[in-house]
């Protein structure tokens, strides 16, 4: 049945790897779509989670069936805890973005874990999730999905430029919605202050006490992704590939290390972003960077933007709870001028409980 106000939990858990987050929010549909964020809260990963999901990529298809298995069933106890922590009476379903083990959609594979029934049967409720399987399938990247969301909850920025694991980026262009993966972030920055045994750097004060290595900043800013145009996107695959061996063969200290990866992400953003005084709105990790962000705003004109902290922390879960909405109602949730897919669609499975 087609409603005009929906409750949905969402989870979502990206490449950064701090944990799931966990959002309850209402939809309103009116003129425009609404949103009121009721509960929320990141669930830190224990250590061997955060080994089992670094590791993803090297596991077999058997091993990775396994760990979707526990980790649908880990989602699931996830979602009754939050329930029951915060007294949640009224739920339409549960949207489940999964944690991304697999993509190169290029080769037509994306795989994200925690989209199994079992999570439907731990949590007794109906889940919308697995949203990037049939963009991969129509020609698309499967990547980005936010900015849908963007155009219909975040009309008033020129840009939303989100920092976590990796920068991405959306706007209107003319009469279609743009967006593609700018660079790595976190994803390199946690990595390599890991080695100070820090989990990231906080307010990136690290970075700021260290020097530019030129020679390894221009090789960076060379790497042919930067050259290629949208739709694009990134994944641990093409960081390990591209990223990793490069920085490792300059045999640099972390502060240096940390110093050129931050002005390379400066960089890379400020050409993304137009130079005018436009609003931006950043939201993700990165935006607790305080160096980073004084970076970005001195390599560009534009009007950076940080909202409150629900919103620099859950707008991604958010939005996957209103792609879910929009699969509910069979209305669009992927765009072809995002993805690259062959048509606009509505993505995403839907799984009740005892299927």
């Amino acid at each position: 049945m087609i409603k005009s106000e929906y409750n949905v939990i969402a989870l979502m858990s990206g490449t950064s790897l701090d944990g799931v987050d966990i959002l309850y929010a209402t939809f309103k549909k009116l003129d425009q779509w609404q949103f009121e964020i009721i509960a929320y809260e990141t669930s830190p990963y224990s250590k061997r989670w955060t080994s089992n999901l670094l590791g993803l990529v090297d596991k077999t298809k058997d091993e990775l069936k396994q760990i979707d298995v526990q980790y649908s069933k880990y989602l699931g106890d996830l979602v009754n805890d939050f329930i029951s922590k915060n007294n949640i009476e009224n739920v339409d379903f549960i949207a489940s973005h999964g944690h991304t083990a697999l993509h190169e959609p290029d080769k037509g594979i994306t795989y994200q874990i925690g989209n199994m029934q079992i999570l439907a049967d731990t949590c007794q409720r109906e889940v919308v999730c697995d949203f990037r399987v049939n963009d991969v399938e129509l020609g698309g990247q499967g990547a980005p999905l936010v900015p849908t969301g963007d155009r219909l909850l975040f009309q008033d920025y020129a840009y939303c430029l989100n920092l976590g694991g990796f920068a991405n980026i959306s706007f209107e262009n003319v009469d279609e919605r743009l967006a593609f993966d700018i660079c790595p972030v976190n994803i390199v920055l946690n990595h390599y202050v890991s080695k100070l045994n820090k989990p990231f750097d906080n307010k990136g004060l690290i970075a700021s006490k260290g020097s530019i290595n030129l020679e390894l900043l221009n090789q960076l800013n060379a790497l042919s992704y930067y050259k290629t145009e949208p739709p694009k996107s990134l994944a641990l695959e093409w960081v390990k590939t591209n990223i990793f061996p490069l920085v490792n063969s300059f045999g640099l200290d972390v502060n240096i290390i940390l110093r050129t990866f931050v002005e390379h992400v400066a960089i890379q953003i400020s050409k993304a972003i137009s130079n005018n005084e436009v609003n931006v709105l950043v939201t993700g990790g990165g935006a607790y960077n305080d160096f980073l962000m004084h970076r970005i705003k001195n390599l560009s004109d534009a009007n950076i933007v940080i909202p409150e902290p629900e919103i620099i922390e859950y707008k991604e879960a958010l939005i996957f709870g209103l792609l879910g909405v929009l699969r509910k109602r069979h209305e669009v949730n992927c765009l072809k001028s995002v993805t690259g897919a062959k048509r606009d669609h509505s993505s995403g499975k839907i799984l009740s409980p005892g299927d």
